[in-house]
């Protein structure tokens, strides 16, 4: 009890109060920003910390972290950019509504998600950290590789129109990610002489240049030949009670997917976003709007990958492993304050704990405020006249991209990345395949590779671990079921144009 007043008392100091919500907004502000994202935002905060005490430290940290996670989502709605690689997956629904007009729900959605993956994901961290850990390291190498198998299933639900083209958009991605340095052997592949393919390609600048920069292109495009512009409610608008009360499934689902994926060490909330919107399209009964501008879609995105800033928590604190780079960061700020993650963490600095616990409560409850007021802010920039528009986000484009790692090979790979996902809407292949496909490439790679390492070379090994042979059957059933499906469409299509 004295550590739970201890902790209150902590936690409504005006001082740290303000560096919360104060970390939180600043959080989202960065996050919106194509090509910063939370490790930056958490890195540049880090001298700060050198100077406060652990409690307002930990504040600003956790408001940086959640808050850019949020705020990924208002450019991927907006500018059909994903502002942080999080926010990736919520380009595919977010953006298709702006263009219907509904700019402002689509805003809502994601709020709404966030808020709701976050909070479920600290009822988790709180009720279950020592166990989702030790579920977490049962997590080999083998069941990674069945895990980014599971999630490669999605590109199926994204590309209705045509799943070859699909297919290969994947196939893509997947040869992308292949540039660079071996995983294991540590050889070069597909460098063509270039010092600068030797480090591979950076995720940043491919995903502006494939989505925000072959937009502006698109957009220059129809310019040129006039077109009416689709017109956007720049305000803000959380969805019906009863709207959202009728999905709490895949609010609940993608949260604990998030939160799940969370704890395993090294995925991060990119890949748990993929995974949670390839299931939320496989069991959802709007599952053939996905793509489209589906409530859904945002969802389970949105909800996924604010639920990893709980997840990633529970090794972090409990054994000391950082769930992803952002709590690499923050592990490092702790250890900076003298306070060592593990498991004595819990009894040495029980307060600490449930401050920790409480902040994160305080945080994502002020995403509402905080979304509703800066959301319109960013809806309403886009109001201005396209070209000054069109050029301000190239502007910005350019500097994010560039800020990552300061060279100039950063923008030469967003300018070929927009080159070719404008090409890539020309001729009608979907985006989104490509970006699962580098997104998921090297986490499938690795894995698979280290199993068969672990495995003497026998892949039949693979399929003698419970979990992995889960995850196996899972992506078999959804696979066939949808292949299935998409031949079945596509008789009944003929048959309809076989009388005319």
């Amino acid at each position: 009890m004295e550590a739970l007043l201890s902790a209150f008392w902590a936690l409504v100091a005006p001082v740290n109060l303000a560096i919360l919500i104060g970390g939180t907004a600043a959080g989202i502000l960065v996050g919106a920003m194509p090509g910063l994202g939370s490790v930056l935002a958490i890195t540049l905060a880090l001298p700060l910390t050198f100077v406060m005490s652990p409690e307002p430290s930990i504040a600003l940290l956790l408001g940086l972290y959640a808050g850019s996670v949020y705020g990924g989502s208002l450019s991927a709605i907006l500018i059909n950019t994903p502002g942080t690689p999080q926010a990736a997956a919520t380009v595919f629904d977010g953006y298709p509504m702006m263009q219907q007009g509904k700019g402002d729900l689509a805003l809502g959605w994601a709020t709404i998600a966030s808020v709701t993956g976050g909070l479920i994901s600290t009822v988790v961290l709180i009720l279950a950290a020592p166990l989702l850990a030790r579920i977490g390291l049962r997590f080999g190498p083998i069941e990674y590789f069945a895990l980014g198998l599971f999630a490669l299933t999605c590109v199926v639900s994204v590309s209705r129109g045509d799943l070859l083209k699909g297919i290969l958009a994947c196939l893509l991605g997947l040869l992308v990610a292949t540039i660079g340095q071996d995983p294991l052997t540590g050889d070069v592949r597909l460098h063509f002489s270039s010092f600068n393919l030797m480090a591979g390609i950076a995720l940043v600048p491919f995903l502006v240049g494939l989505f925000a920069l072959s937009e502006v292109f698109w957009r220059v495009a129809e310019n040129a030949a006039p077109a009416a512009r689709p017109v956007a409610h720049t305000g803000f608008r959380f969805p019906r009670l009863a709207d959202v009360a009728g999905r709490w499934r895949v609010f609940a689902k993608s949260a604990l997917i998030g939160t799940w994926i969370g704890t395993l060490p090294g995925v991060g909330a990119t890949a748990s976003s993929m995974v949670s919107y390839a299931e939320a399209r496989r069991s959802s009964p709007n599952r053939d709007n996905f793509g489209k501008g589906e409530p859904d879609g945002i969802i389970a995105s949105e909800s996924a990958n604010n639920a990893v800033t709980g997840g990633a928590l529970v090794p972090t604190l409990s054994l000391g492993i950082p769930g992803d780079p952002i709590t690499a960061v923050m592990l490092g700020a702790l250890i900076i304050q003298g306070i060592t993650p593990g498991p004595r963490l819990f009894v040495e600095n029980a307060d600490l704990m449930i401050f920790i616990f409480a902040a994160l409560f305080i945080v994502n409850l002020a995403l509402l405020g905080l979304g509703a007021v800066m959301g319109p802010i960013f809806a309403r920039a886009i109001r201005a006249p396209e070209p000054v528009l069109l050029s301000l986000i190239l502007v910005l484009l350019a500097i994010g991209t560039f800020s990552v790692n300061y060279t100039g090979f950063d923008l030469l790979v967003m300018l070929v990345a927009g080159l070719a996902g404008f090409g890539m809407r020309l001729l009608r292949f979907p985006l989104a395949p490509v970006v699962i496909g580098f997104v998921l490439g090297p986490m499938i790679e690795q894995s698979l590779r280290q199993g068969l390492v672990l495995s003497r070379g026998n892949f039949l090994n693979f399929f003698q671990q419970p979990i992995a042979l889960s995850l196996f059957i899972a992506s078999a059933l959804f696979l066939g079921w949808s292949v299935w499906r998409h031949l079945r469409e596509a008789r009944i299509a003929k048959h309809k144009e076989g009388p005319a």
